[in-house]
């Protein structure tokens, strides 16, 4: 029937994966309420025993259905060029709700930002002080790690376009310095970034002395600007952690030679999401780290 099929497009055998990972979506995500919520059910400890379930299904699920994605590809031939159209296709839209997903913390921050003093906001101006950053927080120098993480990613943003133009040309002994670069600038942003992290002046923990009386609501060093500031930042240093996986993935497929001038989707959709997190970084930078911060008081460490 295979050799009879008089259409360019690809369609898939009965799969698994999608029953296989909506279960595991569903553990991970209990797990991870009664994980942070212990007295939920009654216990004094996080529930690692639902929680740590959830992440291994949720792994396993990722892996075995890519796996057979690159099948489909390299051993199969299922990826014809109206069917990479497609995958393009939907790595933009994927890019593209990542991009709306960033724009909520984007918003998060400005908000408290512009509308610091606004009136119905009562418990806000009373924790900021009406300013922003609140009095009370001390902010990261811009022009320290935040700005080191910055030139590393524009480098890696360099390394990976080298790596895709070799790519393009035929050169595979390029092609495999190029991805390693990047690795290696990836993981050097997610160690400094922990570092970062490690040396916060501030943190979520917040002390509330009466929330009745909003006169003596107090904030020691939680409140929306680390909220604003660790969700928008943490969650980029998330995507960087996958983006660099997506990368080591393709520095192993293209040493076992897959990936040729003509039909690499693996590689650009990962080049296209690395970009993307540089790109992100570069509006968190100056957004968040130079512009959000300005005239706050820098810790010092």
């Amino acid at each position: 029937m295979a050799g009879n099929q008089k259409h360019p497009y690809h369609l898939v055998d009965p799969s698994p994966w999608p029953l296989v990972g909506s279960i595991a979506a569903f553990i991970l995500a209990m797990g991870a309420v009664f994980y942070m919520h212990p007295g939920m059910l009654g216990l004094k400890s996080p529930a690692l025993w639902l929680f740590l379930p959830g992440i291994i299904l949720v792994a396993y699920t990722m892996f075995m259905w890519w796996r057979d994605v690159v099948k489909e590809a390299e051993v199969q031939g299922h990826h014809t060029k109206v069917v990479q159209l497609g995958l393009r296709y939907g790595m933009i839209l994927f890019i593209a709700s990542e991009v709306m997903f960033f724009a909520a913390f984007f918003w998060a921050f400005f908000d408290n930002f512009l509308y610091g003093l606004e009136p119905q906001q009562v418990a806000r101006v009373h924790a900021n002080g009406g300013t922003w950053p609140p009095a009370h927080i001390e902010v990261f120098d811009a022009w320290d790690l935040p700005f080191l993480n910055t030139l590393i990613l524009l480098m890696s943003g360099v390394t990976v376009t080298w790596a895709h133009h070799a790519l393009k040309e035929g050169n595979r002994r390029d092609l495999l310095r190029g991805l390693a670069l990047t690795i290696v600038l990836g993981l050097s942003f997610t160690a400094l970034q922990a570092v970062e992290y490690l040396q916060a002046p501030f943190s979520f923990a917040r002390t509330i002395a009466d929330p009745s009386a909003w006169d003596s609501f107090k904030l020691e060093k939680g409140g929306s600007y680390p909220s604003a500031f660790f969700m928008a930042t943490g969650f980029h240093g998330f995507h960087v952690i996958v983006g660099t996986i997506f990368l080591i993935v393709c520095f192993f497929r293209a040493r076992a030679g897959h990936f040729k001038p003509e039909q690499h989707f693996g590689f650009e959709a990962a080049a296209w999401y690395w970009h993307f997190v540089d790109v992100v970084w570069l509006f968190l930078f100056f957004c968040v780290y130079v512009f959000g911060s300005a005239g706050a008081p820098v810790a010092h460490h």
